[in-house]
Formats: C-alpha cells, sequence, structure tokens
C-alpha cells in the first residue's frame, strides 16, 4: 500500500515538472509565473495530497523523491528558461510592490533621487547653519557684547564706516546702564570689538534668512517639495523670522535700569531662555526634518531589529525630553550668571545645598530668578541625564538591535559624559569663553544625537515590514 502511494506521488511530480517546462515563464524579477491556470490546481491538488494523505513520519521521503524530479529536470534542460528557483525575497518585493499605494511610504520630495539629496543638502545646511548661529550667539554673551547695540532694524543695516560713525555709536552705548555700571571708561577700540560680535550675530541671522529662502522658492518652483514638506518649512522660516524679534525683546531688557542701584545690567533670563529655547525648536525641526528627506525609511533589516529598535524607542523619547530640559535651565544659569556663582564642585561652597535656595516669594521664583537654586537645579539636571542615558545603554545591551542604533547610543553615552565634564570644568575655571561655547555647543550636539537615535528608531512604513525576514542572516 505504502509503495503504490510513493509511486503514485511521484507520476504526479513528474507530471508537474512536465507541464512546468511547457507552460511556464521566466519574469524579470526572478519569479516564476504560469500562464496555465491548470498549474496552480495541480500545485494545490499536490500541497493538499502531501499534508492531508501522507503521515507526517513520511513526508521527508516525499520531498526527497520530488527533489530528485526537480534535480533530473536541471540536468536533462540545464539551459531551459522556464524553470526557475522561487525566491523569498523577489516575491516579498512583488506583494510590497502590489500593496504600495495602499501602504506604501509618502515621501516628503517625490521628484526623484537627485531632487531628494539637493533638498537634503539645502536642509543640513540650514541646521549646520543655526548650529553655528547658537555657538555664535553663546560667545556674544560669554564676551558681554549683546547690550553693545542699544536700536535694532527689522532689515539690518551698515556697520559704521567712519570716525565719525563709530563716535557716534559709541555715544549711544555711553548712555546704557552697562556702560555706567560695568564698563565706564570702556576705550573706542574696546568698544569695537563688542559691537562687532553683536553685529556679526545679528547680521549672520539675516543671511539665514536669506540663505533658506532662496533655495526654498526655487525648489517650489521645481515641484522638489509636496505640500505637507511646504508647509512645516513655512512653520520653520515663520519661527526663524519671528527669532529675530525675541532677540530684539531680549537684548531691550537690559538696557533698561535694573531695580538696584547695586545690581549689574542684564538681559532678563525668561527673555534669555526664550531666545534660546525658540533656536534649539528651529534648529530640531530643520535637523529631523532633513533626516526624514534623505532617510525616509529607518535602517530595519528583520523584524526582530524592528523589534528591538520599537524598546528602543519607548527609552529614548523621555530621555530626550530630559536632555532638553537640561539644555533650558541652562538658559537660566547663563541669564542670572549663575555660572560665576559657586566655583566648586561637587559641593556648592562648603555645603553640598545653600541656605538661600528658597527666599525669594513667592516659591516658584527661586527656580528662575535665585542665583542659588538656578545652579543646583542644573546641577541636578545634568547629572539625573548622565545616569539616564547610562540607564538607557544599559538596557538596551542585550536587546537584537540594528549595529547603526548600537553605535549611536554608544555615542550618546561618550558625548553625554564629555558634555558633563565640560560643564564642570567651565565652572571650576570661572566659566572662559572658550568652555562656555564649547560646553553650550555640546548641548547642542547632544540634543542632535538623540534626535538621531528617535529618528533611527522610528517604525517603518507596512510596505517595508512585509518584506523583512524573521532574524538577519549572518554569514559565516
Amino acid at each position: 500500500m505504502m509503495e503504490s502511494r510513493l509511486i503514485s506521488v511521484f507520476r504526479k511530480t513528474k507530471n508537474i515538472v512536465n507541464q512546468i517546462s511547457s507552460n511556464s515563464r521566466l519574469s524579470t524579477s526572478g519569479v516564476c509565473i504560469s500562464n496555465e491556470p491548470s498549474l496552480l490546481i495541480h500545485s494545490k491538488t499536490y500541497s493538499s495530497f502531501s499534508s492531508n494523505l501522507i503521515p507526517a513520519s513520511q513526508t521527508s521521503i516525499i520531498r526527497s523523491l520530488s527533489n530528485l524530479g526537480f534535480k533530473a529536470f536541471r540536468r536533462h534542460y540545464p539551459n531551459h528558461k522556464g524553470f526557475c528557483r522561487p525566491s523569498f525575497r523577489n516575491l516579498s518585493t512583488a506583494a510590497a510592490a502590489s500593496t504600495k499605494k495602499k501602504d506604501g511610504l509618502r515621501l516628503l520630495v517625490t521628484a526623484g533621487p537627485r531632487a531628494q539629496k539637493l533638498v537634503g543638502i539645502w536642509l543640513f545646511g540650514s541646521a549646520a547653519w543655526v548650529f553655528s548661529m547658537v555657538v555664535l550667539g553663546g560667545m556674544t554673551r560669554l564676551t558681554r557684547s549683546g547690550l553693545s547695540m542699544t536700536d535694532w532694524k527689522f532689515t539690518g543695516r551698515l556697520p559704521p564706516l567712519t570716525d565719525e560713525d563709530w563716535l557716534v555709536e559709541f555715544e549711544k552705548y555711553k548712555q546704557s546702564p552697562e556702560y555706567k555700571r560695568v564698563n565706564k571708561g570702556m576705550s573706542i577700540d574696546d568698544f569695537k570689538f563688542i559691537y562687532w560680535m553683536e553685529y556679526a550675530h545679528r547680521m549672520w541671522g539675516r543671511a539665514l534668512g536669506i540663505m533658506f529662502a532662496l533655495p526654498f522658492s526655487y525648489f517650489l518652483r521645481k515641484g522638489y517639495i509636496t505640500l505637507q514638506l511646504g508647509l512645516r518649512l513655512s512653520g520653520l522660516f515663520a519661527l526663524g523670522a519671528g527669532q529675530g524679534l525675541i532677540g530684539w525683546w531680549m537684548v531691550k531688557s537690559g538696557l533698561e535700569d535694573p531695580a538696584s542701584e547695586y545690581a549689574q545690567p542684564r538681559v532678563s533670563p525668561y527673555r534669555l531662555a526664550a531666545h534660546l529655547t525658540s533656536a534649539f525648536v528651529i534648529y530640531s525641526g530643520l535637523f529631523w526634518t532633513a533626516l526624514s528627506v534623505v532617510m525616509p525609511e529607518p535602517p530595519a533589516e528583520s523584524v526582530a531589529w524592528v523589534k528591538g529598535a520599537a524598546k528602543v524607542k519607548r527609552l529614548a523619547f523621555p530621555v530626550s525630553i530630559l536632555v532638553g530640559i537640561t539644555a533650558v535651565s541652562g538658559a537660566f544659569v547663563a541669564g542670572n550668571d549663575a555660572g560665576r556663582a559657586f566655583n566648586t564642585f561637587p559641593k556648592m561652597g562648603d555645603t553640598w545645598v545653600p541656605e538661600d535656595i528658597f527666599n525669594m516669594k513667592p516659591l516658584l521664583r527661586n527656580f528662575f530668578e535665585n542665583t542659588s537654586t538656578v545652579q543646583l537645579d542644573h546641577r541636578i539636571l545634568a547629572t539625573t541625564t548622565l545616569a539616564a542615558i547610562g540607564g538607557l545603554w544599559f538596557s538596551t545591551r542585550k536587546l537584537d538591535l540594528h549595529p547603526a542604533i548600537r553605535s549611536l547610543i554608544g555615542s550618546i553615552v561618550g558625548m553625554a559624559a564629555l558634555q558633563v565634564t565640560l560643564g564642570v570644568s567651565t565652572l571650576l575655571s570661572y566659566v572662559p569663553v572658550s568652555l562656555g561655547t564649547a560646553h553650550q555647543a555640546g548641548a547642542l550636539t547632544l540634543l542632535s544625537l538623540m534626535l538621531l537615535l528617535n529618528h533611527t528608531v522610528r517604525r517603518p512604513s507596512m510596505s517595508l515590514l512585509k518584506t523583512l525576514p524573521p532574524v538577519v542572516k549572518t554569514v559565516t
């Protein structure tokens, strides 16, 4: 009985092979497509027969006979173009193509790879320009140059070109509280230095507006930019224009006489925090959008790596929020000049916690205006951020992750440690311009890495997920 079943199966296999040789063709993608619907019926019949009528213990025998039949066919017809070996990857690609309209990825730039590359370069360049603006702004603040220009025009103006022009600007500065209380007796050459710093910062921002607007108009005319991308970039451009107004609003607060005759004039910490936070938002928006243009899909080569990335995402987002809060708290440190108040570490002076941290009324003011409380908050937030990033690395070290994600997490840990080291060094050195600027640049660099991590671990589109194997096959 068993022998007759095996002979019957072998004959059916032979018939299927003969029908493949006469009725099949090889598709351009490597997937065999039959011209005869009857072939599908035969193949289903064979599959049903082998799975339902034959015991599981004898299935391997039938598979061996089937393989022998196909191998014999290939020996007799080595050049036959109707025969093909099924490819899982090609079948997956075909399935993904068929669902492209339903589950396909919506690209931000749809005019082809060249347009995608050009728009990506422009956006990354704009983000780098904003990064340089933040660094230049930090240098302007640390050199106390921000109050040297006592007026502001939206369109900008030419700098002083003659000695008479410089004297006019210097006389304006002499009427400011900063000159009267801090820089009285300053020479014209020293004034020129701080004036050029502030002038460069303002004009660098206006140049960014031009550099952004001209390519934006060109790409819109060429049809490279989709509606979604156009609306997003228009919003970022409006924020950039408003940033100039926020900057002047901030500077104007430093041109007013302080409430106490013993206090040094400086800009409002709230307005400084708003100015820096706005710059961080613009940078983050440009950087994230640039990543979305050049990397519409995250790196995902297996379902296991996608699941690992999803676990990282749940941890990375709250850590990113903590990094952003710590950076904003640094703006209040700068606005209150708190970096020069306690230049010891880990203690603040002779104590761990200063006694005057809750001296102001109402209580909430202490967290934004009290020098001792502001610096203590920043220390606690920075330490917590470092610990959280270390926890992120520890929690993900045994996950099955894409190598790029694992490398990125390691880079974030290294950058966080460097940023804390820069902060402590800046504090112990009484906030020199070089270290203070590096510390501000380090904050933005750490935020950039966190943005990159969140962008890399986002969920792929359904069309990509359907093409992924369960695990990555390693080549030995």
